[in-house]
């Protein structure tokens, strides 16, 4: 199985920024060919993407959701299995739990961590 372990999350002012991790652990976690990414869920809304990064052997493929673009940047360590998303220019509609991610063969998530913008 795999373990998630997230941190990072906390409050910040709009403009602001945050940077969030998660380390990835167990026996399926390689550097090659799997997903690692943020999901976020926000109070009385449906859960939803914020940006994944794919292990494709010697090159990464990042996808990001519209509302974050030019704000968000993933980035992996495969060493480490570790994930990172720097989050900047916060807007109080990013506030939402925030949801590691991990793909291979099928879906895991780690348990969320709270990411709160004041205006």
């Amino acid at each position: 199985q795999v373990q998630l372990v997230e941190s990072g999350g906390g409050l910040v002012q709009a403009g602001g920024s945050l940077r969030l991790s998660c380390a990835a652990s167990g026996s399926i976690v390689s550097s090659n060919f799997n997903t690692m990414g943020w999901y976020r869920q926000a109070p009385g809304k449906q859960r939803e993407l914020v940006a994944t990064i794919t292990s494709g052997g010697n090159t990464n493929y990042a996808d990001y959701a519209d509302s974050v673009k030019g704000r968000f940047a993933i980035s992996r360590d495969n060493a480490k299995n570790t994930v990172y998303l720097q989050m900047n220019s916060l807007k109080p509609e990013d506030t939402a739990i925030y949801y590691c991610y991990f793909w291979k063969f099928r879906a895991y998530w780690g348990q969320g961590t709270q990411v709160t913008v004041s205006s």
